[in-house]
């Protein structure tokens, strides 16, 4: 598998996409007047504390207090001594945290539409080969670093590294690496986290560490994945990327290439009409079926239909192969809008268990690639697979649109017909409460000519009705469903 990364910097904002064998799979996309903050450590001030929800909102500084639940807070083991350990989940978060308490937290997931961000107190910092952990004492190893030796090897490294001032877990780009490579990683965290306790006690400062710009932070992320080229189409980007990595990634700069090409650099792997094409509703598919996404607040739901497909042989076989071809255009999807929390698929239904248990496996391998934690639960009594996709940063459709000002993210508008209707209901209420001599209707485009056209015999007899003459006027600004009855 071929893979590169295409780097766009403007002055406005920064964006990044992940190519593989020559298809858009992620894309990443950072403003410059509104950076995400996952990541970023604060001195947060507790503003409120609810024992109905067993968490606290802390004020680190922004629009909206973030929330901390109880399960977010690090018990540190000299804590986790006198409490029982069947106790410490449940534990009180009146006796974990107290109004006006200062505390040092770390953003876990962005703010997501009216939610503030959520908040641990469980420190994690990253470099090339570990994440430091100062809540806890112990080494931990990537679930990917398959090699029972190898995982012992790295342990056997790193455990003369902790101490009771914290902990290490070892990335993925650790498995191979020799002795003083993660020494040095580990020195140059401890390094970190020093100079952000000591930022600590400034009682005037929120923001104790920030987290790297998008462009260095992806890179840091996809250390260890096989990436053949990174391109940047920015000179002092590219400078900066290449003094980064010839100190933290050396292995890369052969790979960082100034890209001075006469097309702009995402026109290469039509990544803009990609970009495009993953904020609609609609998916086809190749075989001519189908998905339709829908993104809410609570949940993400995907349908599948056969669409066009009518297959080969029988019915079964048609669904079955919908089925999993779908598989890998979800798990694509998932990617590329950077979907996250709870996701439901409905795929078309399967008589035989067999099919069934081969479309779970093909949406496993083909999740597999995706570096967010995902746990699929399989096939519920509805015939709905369930599955979490672990979300920190907003989805593409967040970051790009805003709620539509008309049907206010409801995706729907009333009818032309309903709005005349809800018209001359309003016109008789008015003439019931109030004493007018007529009636003006000013309503959008549509209406007016719809009330003035084949609705006007209804109109005509309301008009009888209140015994008052009314009249229509159009007003270009209004919405299809906004009117306006005005006394006169």
């Amino acid at each position: 598998m071929s893979a590169e990364l295409l780097i766009n910097v403007t002055p406005s904002e920064s964006r990044v996409a992940l190519i593989e064998n020559g298809i858009l799979q992620e894309i990443h996309i950072e403003r410059h007047t509104k950076k995400g903050l996952v990541g970023n450590i604060y001195r947060g001030k507790v503003s409120r504390v609810l024992p109905g929800m067993q968490a606290a909102f802390v004020d680190i500084g922004l629009d909206k207090a973030a929330f901390l639940h109880a399960s977010d807070i690090a018990i540190h083991s000299e804590v986790a001594e006198d409490v029982a350990p069947s106790n410490i989940a449940t534990k009180d978060i009146r006796e974990l945290v107290r109004e006006g308490q200062s505390i040092v937290v770390q953003v876990v997931k962005d703010p997501i539409g009216t939610k503030g961000a959520r908040l641990t107190t469980d420190i994690t910092l990253p470099s090339r080969y570990l994440v430091f952990m100062p809540s806890v004492t112990h080494v931990g190893v990537s679930q990917r670093v398959e090699d029972e030796a190898e995982r012992q090897r790295l342990k056997e490294l790193v455990s003369p590294l902790c101490d009771e001032q914290g902990g290490f877990i070892l990335r993925t780009a650790a498995e191979g690496v020799a002795g003083p490579e993660l020494e040095q990683d580990a020195a140059f965290l401890r390094r970190l986290w020093d100079k952000i306790k000591s930022r600590s006690s400034d009682k005037k400062r929120f923001v104790l560490f920030e987290d790297l710009p998008l462009a260095r932070r992806v890179i840091r992320d996809f250390t260890g994945t096989p990436i053949e080229k990174i391109q940047i189409d920015s000179k002092l980007a590219y400078q900066e990327l290449v003094d980064f990595v010839a100190e933290y990634v050396p292995e890369l700069t052969d790979k960082l290439v100034l890209y001075t090409g006469d097309r702009p650099i995402f026109d290469l792997y039509d990544v803009e009409n990609e970009t495009q094409r993953a904020l609609k509703r609609r998916v086809d598919l190749k075989s001519g079926g189908y998905l339709i996404i829908d993104q809410t607040e609570a949940m993400t739901t995907v349908d599948i239909n056969t669409g066009a497909f009518v297959g080969h042989r029988n019915l079964e076989q048609t669904i079955f192969n919908t089925n999993v071809e779908a598989t890998q255009a979800i798990a694509r999807q998932l990617r590329l809008r950077n979907l996250g929390g709870m996701i439901l698929i409905d795929f078309i239904d399967m008589e035989e268990p067999e099919h069934q248990k081969r479309v779970l496996q093909s949406l496993t391998l083909a999740c597999a690639k995706d570096r967010a934690k995902i746990n699929i639960m399989g096939f519920t009594s509805l015939g709905l697979v369930e599955m979490t996709r672990k979300r920190t940063r907003e989805s593409l459709e967040h970051v790009l649109c805003d709620e539509c000002p008309v049907c206010e993210g409801r995706g729907t508008v009333k009818t032309i017909e309903t709005v005349c209707f809800e018209i001359m209901r309003e016109i008789v209420r008015v003439n019931r409460a109030y004493d007018a001599d007529k009636f003006v209707v000013y309503a959008a485009p549509a209406v007016a000519d719809a009330l003035m056209g084949e609705e006007f015999p209804m109109l005509a007899e309301v008009e009888a009705f209140v015994t008052k003459q009314i009249k229509v006027q159009t007003e270009h600004l209004y919405s299809q469903d906004k009117f306006d009855v005005v006394m006169m």
